[in-house]
Order: C-alpha cells, then sequence, then structure tokens
C-alpha cells in the first residue's frame, strides 16, 4: 500500500517526511513527560503509575480478571500478575478464583485500595488539570476520537 503524496510527510518511509508532522513523535513525547509526571506525583503518596493502572481500571470497571487487566492497561498477563500479587502483598486488591471458571483470578479493590485511590486522585488532579488546560470537552472528545481510530488501525489483526 502506497502512501498518498498529501500524505507522504507524515509517513518515515517518505522523503517527505518531517518528525514534527508525524503523529507518533507527539504521542511518544507526551507519553514520556506524562510518565516522568505521573510518577513524581504518585511517589509523594507512596503509589507508582502500574499500581495507578491497574487501581483505576478497577474503579472503572469493579471486579476483574488478570486477563482483563491485562488488556486494559496493554501489559503482558505476566507483568500484570506481578504488578496484582505485589498490590495484595500491599492490601490494596484481593485476588480469588473466580466461581464460573477455576483458572481464572479475579482481582477486586479493597478499602485501602480505595483509600490510596482517594490519595492519588488527590495528588494528580493539578497534573491533569494543567494536561487539559485551553482544551475545550468537544477538543477532548475529538482528541479521543481520533486516538481510537489509531488505536483500532494498528490493533487489527
Amino acid at each position: 500500500m502506497s502512501t498518498p503524496k498529501r500524505l507522504s510527510r507524515y509517513n518515515p518511509a517518505s522523503e517527505d517526511f518531517r518528525k514534527e508532522e508525524f503523529p507518533f513523535y507527539w504521542v511518544a513525547r507526551l507519553n514520556g513527560v506524562y510518565h516522568q509526571h505521573m510518577e513524581r506525583a504518585l511517589r509523594k503518596v507512596g503509589a507508582d503509575v502500574p499500581t495507578w493502572r491497574v487501581l483505576f481500571i478497577l474503579k472503572e470497571n469493579g471486579t476483574s480478571s488478570m486477563s482483563e487487566i491485562s488488556e486494559h492497561a496493554i501489559a503482558k498477563l505476566s507483568t500484570i500478575t506481578k504488578i496484582v500479587y505485589r498490590m495484595r502483598a500491599e492490601g490494596l486488591v484481593e485476588t480469588s478464583t473466580s466461581a464460573n471458571d477455576g483458572r481464572v483470578t479475579e482481582v477486586s479493590v479493597t478499602e485501602a485500595g480505595r483509600q490510596a485511590i482517594a490519595a492519588i486522585q488527590e495528588a494528580t488532579q493539578n497534573l491533569f488539570a494543567r494536561s487539559f488546560r485551553g482544551l475545550t470537552p468537544a477538543q477532548i472528545t475529538k482528541l479521543n476520537q481520533l486516538l481510537e481510530v489509531l488505536f483500532n488501525n494498528l490493533n487489527e489483526h
């Protein structure tokens, strides 16, 4: 599949390519600086980015299997398993065997986990407010829609 000339500057394989016009350049830079700021904010409340991810997936989805957490976190199941068992040792989550399938481990938030969520929300609220400063809700919705299209394009098998 060749890239039309009008899109060639976005294609790293093209002679017309310019990194500053490549969306993934900005996505990578954004993700990097986001992680730096999140790590700094989370460190203040004794948390880290993997803990934040798992807790907020559970906060939104409720009890979830390790596989579901892995899917939403875009992380290997073995990585999520290690993170969840560390969090269980810290008292933030509980694990149990699924009543429907004994091969499935389900994860739920404990009271200590809910307290950690509240502390994390307080520690990160300014970061998120600053991140979206100058954007309208409609612009944020459109940004999410565009990022979802890119995600789905890349996720095609």
